[in-house]
């Protein structure tokens, strides 16, 4: 259980941060960069979730409950020593991608192929699942960055590739599943 009594420290005041496992590293590394984004992305599910309703607020309630789970594992380095924290340290686990990727092939068997690309728009709750994808995808682009620097845990990276994909179906169901789709027309203003 975390406890917080008091939320500024001004232990970050010089430009640095803790991670998980208590390492001062500068507030612009990569790690903090990566989980920062997770944050980022937890928050766009907030907004989303004010136009959402029934299983698919329940659904994203779910997925940002991972995404604070995904952090914990981000912010803490040197997996090896897990077993040296005195406590159980959160990592991500293949469950919750396998998770996601009922829920796509539950959404996608409600959806009529696509024939186009698709716009990032139509309803309200469409277009900020759309934004969510963009900001996993880029959460996904820096942890996997930062794996190549340093030990990360692959169910992360996969997690964050699976749930990009899972915005974009929920975003098509969000448009009356995909008939409210905004098709692109290349080329449309030449």
């Amino acid at each position: 259980m975390v406890v917080l009594n008091k939320i500024y420290t001004k232990t970050g005041d010089a430009g640095e941060t803790a991670l998980g496992n208590g390492a001062r590293v500068a507030k612009h590394a990569l790690r903090v960069t990566a989980y920062g984004t997770v944050d980022e992305l937890n928050a766009t599910l907030g907004l989303a979730r004010l136009h959402a309703e029934g299983e698919t607020d329940a659904a994203l309630s779910r997925i940002q409950n991972d995404l604070f789970d995904l952090g914990a594992d981000l912010c803490r380095p040197d997996m090896a020593k897990d077993s040296e924290a005195g406590y159980p340290v959160l990592r991500m686990s293949e469950d919750q991608t396998a998770r996601l990727e009922t829920e796509i092939d539950a959404m996608i068997a409600r959806l009529e192929p696509l024939k186009s690309f698709i716009l990032p728009a139509g309803s309200a709750l469409s277009s900020y699942l759309h934004l969510s994808r963009t900001v996993a995808r880029r959460a996904e682009r820096l942890t996997v960055e930062l794996a190549t620097m340093e030990e990360v845990n692959t169910a992360s990276v996969t997690y964050l590739n699976r749930l990009s994909d899972w915005f974009f179906c929920a975003a098509r169901i969000a448009n009356d599943e995909g008939r409210a789709d905004v098709l692109w027309k290349p080329g449309a203003n030449r």
